[in-house]
């Protein structure tokens, strides 16, 4: 009987292995994608390719801009509801489908600083 129960537990220990290293060969393959977050931003996304979890590294001067993460409808009125990064070297790793970011600073959204990325 304990022979049965140190099977399941090596059964149990592998699985446990196995899922941990498929969870580790997704993740090598998230790529990085350097940002430079500027006016006109909104253009850098057109001909990429992004997968969820791909990591955005998005890099500007700090005492001019932020990045703010936001819904549609934040992208959409420029509305600054949402995740604020002000680093000037943040790292936001994408979810799937559309994600949307801004500069909520100055009126930056408005003049172009915003982007959308969609990640399969």
């Amino acid at each position: 009987m304990a022979q049965g129960r140190g099977s399941a537990t090596t059964r149990c220990l592998a699985v446990g292995g196995l899922l941990a290293a498929c969870l580790l060969l997704g993740a090598a393959d998230a790529a990085t994608h350097s940002v430079v977050w500027s006016f006109n931003a909104d253009t850098w996304p057109r001909g990429k390719s992004f997968r969820a979890g791909d990591v955005l590294e998005f890099n500007y001067d700090p005492s001019l801009h932020n990045v703010v993460a936001v819904d549609a409808s934040g992208y959409n009125s420029c509305g600054s509801s949402g995740r604020t990064y002000s680093s000037g070297r943040d790292r936001i790793t994408l979810g799937p489908g559309t994600n949307y970011f801004i500069c909520s600073l100055n009126g930056h959204c408005g003049m172009g600083m915003k982007m959308a990325v969609n990640a399969s």
